[in-house]
């Protein structure tokens, strides 16, 4: 399949735009994933701890491999906090201290191996060569990796991290606008998976929330947005997680969430909605990105945004008694 081109094709510095990939699935431990990903796309394997690999110097960059758990991995904090001062007791009981917790996440990883999922988190790919990237979704299938609907017991999913074309505000809203109005519609498509959609990684966002921003008199600067996104939003488990891009723009906005090492800036919308359906042939990022331009090119097009923005408002406003004789009237019509 082949991707099809954005509205806005080029980020704000005129270059392609590029799409962060990650995929979680079971069955393939971290190790033969890494050797895959290097088969297919070049680099070198460089283990980073026992159950954490990265593959660097491939075409597009370093792809990471991993346990999808923090506690299969040692923690920077107490990896990179030195000694308490320079004696050598000091010395050795800081080394036993990092020895310790090392063995210790490494055991961890080894019993939860086949619970928790592994992930691979893809370097940026042009959009254009998503197709080629798509090469590993067939190589993991083939290899006996096992995606959402192999199991009742598989949440997994396939997150998009599509570059923005723009960091305007308006144009930013303009294309959360677009998504409280188009997802619906991505939900029904992808038919996201009955386990995905009782584990909380992938909420919808709230009706308050959607009417207050699809509001044609709302006009917030990026404090006001991010603000109100927090107030209703308190939370990266959303099928459009704001955080990323949000921490990107403003680093410093005060607010305990931005300090969360697992909220990691950068200038993309972080779509955290597709399954992983690595048991159905030709499926891949290419499909989910395909869905996603739907919002994009929403998005673009302002008269219709604004005309739906209006009707979503209308509509999920209006008085029960209103609802119930707009009902009535169209029942009579179909009479």
């Amino acid at each position: 399949m082949t991707p099809i081109p954005p509205p806005e094709p080029l980020n704000p510095e005129g270059k392609t735009r590029s799409v962060g990939v990650e995929i979680e699935f079971a069955g393939l431990p971290a190790n033969d994933t890494a050797e895959l990903v290097r088969e297919l796309f070049g680099g070198k394997v460089v283990m980073v701890s026992a159950h954490r690999l990265k593959v660097s110097e491939t075409r597009w960059g370093d792809f990471m491999i991993e346990l999808d758990t923090q506690y299969a991995h040692p923690d920077d904090e107490v990896i990179n906090t030195g000694p308490l001062d320079d004696t050598e007791w000091e010395r050795q009981r800081h080394q036993m201290k990092v020895d310790f917790h090392t063995r210790t996440r490494e055991l961890i990883g080894d019993v939860v191996t086949g619970l928790v999922p592994t992930e691979i988190v893809c370097p940026p790919i042009p959009w254009d060569e998503l197709d080629d990237l798509d090469a590993l979704f067939k190589a993991l299938r083939d290899h006996g990796a096992k995606g959402t609907d192999d199991s009742l017991l598989y949440g997994f999913g396939l997150h998009l991290n599509p570059e923005v074309s723009s960091t305007e505000v308006s144009d930013i809203l303009d294309h959360l606008r677009a998504y409280m109005l188009t997802a619906e519609w991505l939900r029904e498509q992808i038919d996201v998976d009955i386990t995905r959609e009782v584990l909380p990684h992938a909420n919808p966002f709230p009706k308050a929330y959607a009417l207050k921003i699809l509001d044609p008199d709302y006009s917030p600067d990026l404090d006001t947005l991010i603000g109100d996104y927090l107030v209703h939003n308190p939370t990266r488990n959303r099928e459009l997680d704001m955080f990323p891009l949000f921490a990107h723009l403003r680093p410093d906005y005060p607010h305990p969430v931005f300090s969360d090492k697992l909220v990691k800036p950068r200038p993309t919308f972080h779509y955290r909605l597709p399954d992983a359906r690595l048991s159905e042939p030709g499926w891949g990022s290419v499909p989910e990105w395909n869905r996603w331009l739907e919002v994009e090119r929403l998005a673009a097009d302002k008269i219709a945004l604004a005309e739906r923005a209006t009707g979503y408002v209308t509509k999920h406003t209006q008085s029960p008694m209103t609802r119930w004789l707009q009902k009535l009237k169209s029942w009579m019509g179909e009479a």
